[in-house]
């Protein structure tokens, strides 16, 4: 076994917590990236949700700018946009209009599943016609719209046109795998969320890779929760709004993120609590030393190149203090 370091990134859903508004969000957003770029962090990616009480990240690439004009060397980007929700044209044009104000530092990270629920995918798409069939078509088309070639096309992207907007294929199953292979293209798993498929889609991804010419070795990145405090007790309090959060999605009953509480056994019964911590169990919860030696563990199964953190945790200072003591975990080298 030999040892290296992982690069460490922010997901940001913008969640809106009890007692506050999108305002707020947003602007906790930006405080959070301009911190956790000066931790070391690489990205600041945010993701596109619709319908959702709880999550402001609706406007993606309007957010991405904010964060992007607020800070300096963080890479920022979306994590992801759900693709056939949008033209290829709006997106190459929104994401090379990023690119030339922020060069160097927008990522486009690409999903296929639409962000919500399908009530509300049906109206979102309803002007389009675009399918989940249609992401690797769309993801050509983008390839064709931010390359200097299609400068004698009859239809062009300005600005995106030869600007540098590196690419990535986001999925929560094997079949984004097989595309981001095919493609060549770097690969992030919605471990966060649904991490049943996530090792099984990693092999597939390394196994079928095809050198291409954004990537000439797969590159994987794995998004998952971290709630870290103190101690492991305090982690485990502040993970009751997580755990609340998930609770909510299986009962179809989404509400703002709520505060942590001390005893979960008054909230959900022994079958729901089974099936949250199954969609959790992509989570490292914990003091910063129990952290670290679960990280190594996964780090050594998985492979991963890079580690996207994402936090549900209600109070702010809580949330930030738990991104510093993940940075100074993530500064040590580990065994792959």
């Amino acid at each position: 076994m030999s040892k290296k370091k992982i690069a460490y990134s922010v997901l940001d859903l913008a969640a809106v917590t009890e007692g506050s508004t999108p305002e707020h969000s947003f602007k906790k957003s930006l405080k959070l990236a301009q911190y956790t770029e000066s931790l070391g962090y690489t990205r600041y990616w945010l993701a596109e949700h619709h319908n959702m009480a709880s999550i402001a990240s609706s406007a993606t690439s309007v957010l991405i700018g904010y964060i992007a004009g607020g800070t300096k060397t963080i890479r920022v980007g979306s994590g992801g946009i759900m693709l056939p929700n949008h033209s290829s044209l709006i997106i190459a044009e929104q994401f090379g209009t990023l690119g030339s104000l922020y060069p160097g530092r927008i990522d486009l990270g690409l999903g296929r599943a639409p962000g919500t629920d399908q009530l509300t995918a049906m109206v979102i798409r309803k002007s389009n016609n675009l399918r989940a069939e249609d992401f690797p078509q769309q993801v050509m088309e983008l390839k064709t719209y931010f390359s200097k070639e299609n400068s004698t096309a009859k239809v062009r992207a300005i600005p995106g046109e030869g600007v540098d907007i590196p690419m990535w294929i986001l999925g929560s199953s094997t079949d984004s795998a097989h595309l981001a292979a095919y493609f060549g293209m770097p690969y992030a798993f919605a471990g966060h969320f649904a991490p049943a498929q996530m090792q099984t889609a990693f092999s597939i991804y390394t196994n079928e890779f095809k050198p291409s010419e954004q990537l000439k070795e797969p590159y994987i990145m794995a998004c998952v929760n971290a709630i870290v405090a103190g101690t492991d007790d305090e982690a485990n309090y502040l993970a009751t709004s997580a755990y609340q959060a998930f609770l909510g999605i299986l009962r179809d009953k989404r509400q703002l993120l709520q505060p942590p509480v001390k005893n979960m056994n008054d909230l959900w019964t022994d079958v729901e609590a089974a099936h949250v911590m199954q969609m959790l169990s992509g989570s490292f919860i914990g003091s910063a030393s129990t952290i670290q030696k679960d990280i190594q563990s996964f780090v050594a199964q998985t492979g991963v190149d890079e580690l996207m953190f994402n936090a549900h945790i209600y109070d702010f200072d809580a949330k930030m203090h738990s991104y510093k003591l993940v940075s100074e975990v993530m500064q040590s080298e580990f065994e792959v």
